[in-house]
Order: C-alpha cells, then structure tokens, then sequence
C-alpha cells in the first residue's frame, strides 16, 4: 500500500474504486442499468454540498430507442454511436429556478430566495453548483459499481429544445451509464503531479 493510500480513511478498495481503477467509458455490455441502481446513486449524491444547500443539477435520463434517436442528432459525430448503444444516457442541467426551493432546502434563512432575485447572479449560481453536483454524480455512478463516460461535445440549445424547452433547465453534460465493455477503454492518460497543480501562500 502506497503513503498516499494509507493517509486517506477511505478504503483502498473504495480509493479504486472511485478514482484510481475507474474509468471513463466509451463501450458498455449488453447488462442493463436498474432504475434501483439510479435512484441508489441519487440518494447517495443528494448529501454533496452545494452553496447555500442550493442543489440545482436536474436529471433527465434517456433509455429508449425512441428517445436515444431524438438526442443523437445533437450530439458531436464522436459521441453519437456510443450514446446509443449505451443503457442509459443522462442530461445533467442546471435549474435556473433553483431558489424557488429555498425555503425547504434552505429554511433557516428566510430571504434566501431573494437574494437570488437578479437572473444573472442566480444562472451563474446555477451552473457552478451544478457542475459540482456533476462531478458528485459521476462518483456516484462508480460507488454504484457502474461506468460513466461524461461528454461536454454536444449542441446545448438543441438538447434544451428537443428534451427540456418546458423548463428552466440548462444543459451542461451528458453522461453514458453502464457496465463497462473494456475494450473500448483507452490506455490511462498521465496525471499532473502535486508539484504542477498546488500552490500553498
């Protein structure tokens, strides 16, 4: 065991699992993904923090073929076989209206909502938290013993058009989910060292 792996509380085993053996996925098997196994993974990633408990990422999942078909046009030519061969493709986005739920996820605070009033300062809030709960959902896929292959390649108003034009919902990632077909698995790409990323003043 590494001193890295012997600092952290966390497992060895769960380390791999999330991060260091986990990989982005590009082909999945023929297994299917459980609506148990979804709603197992919102549960889990509901407790990550958002500012102000704020939690704006919305979820849309898209299973079938119908439904694969409408979303694939909108995707970059790369991404589009994969996506519709995968389980279960999900559209994360960001609630703009996400102070209408305040009062409940953030109820000690009675002005919160209004703090939030001027559209610009609350889609800027939107998105940053979002993209955080993103990165916790991608977490929580592998906690779920399940592969994601995020994707940012994809026409952003189209998606909102074709899947979300009835909210205020704003895509911001897609996400493959299955269980892994390794042979679409690239060689791991190196990681920059401590030394390159931190800085301490």
């Amino acid at each position: 065991m590494t001193a890295t792996v012997a600092t952290l509380t966390l497992p060895g085993e769960a380390q791999d699992l999330l991060f260091r053996e986990a990989r982005t996925a590009n082909a999945f098997t023929d297994e299917p993904v459980t609506d148990d196994q979804l709603r197992a993974v919102h549960d889990l990633v509901k407790w990550g923090p958002t500012a102000m408990n704020s939690q704006p990422l919305r979820v849309l999942y898209v299973r079938g073929q119908d439904a694969k078909n409408r979303l694939a046009p909108h995707l970059a030519e790369g991404n589009r076989a994969k996506t519709l061969a995968a389980p279960v493709t999900a559209i994360l986005s960001a609630d703009t209206d996400f102070h209408e739920h305040l009062a409940t996820t953030f109820p000690h605070f009675p002005g919160a909502k209004a703090a939030f009033a001027d559209d610009a300062k609350r889609t800027e809030a939107a998105r940053t938290n979002a993209l955080l709960q993103a990165g916790y959902f991608i977490i929580g896929v592998r906690a779920a013993g399940l592969a994601a292959g995020p994707m940012s390649g994809f026409d952003r108003e189209g998606v909102r058009r074709e899947f979300l034009a009835d909210t205020n919902h704003q895509p911001l990632v897609i996400v493959n989910i299955g269980h892994p077909d390794h042979s679409g698995t690239h060689p791991r790409n190196p990681r920059l060292d401590y030394s390159e990323v931190v800085r301490t003043v």
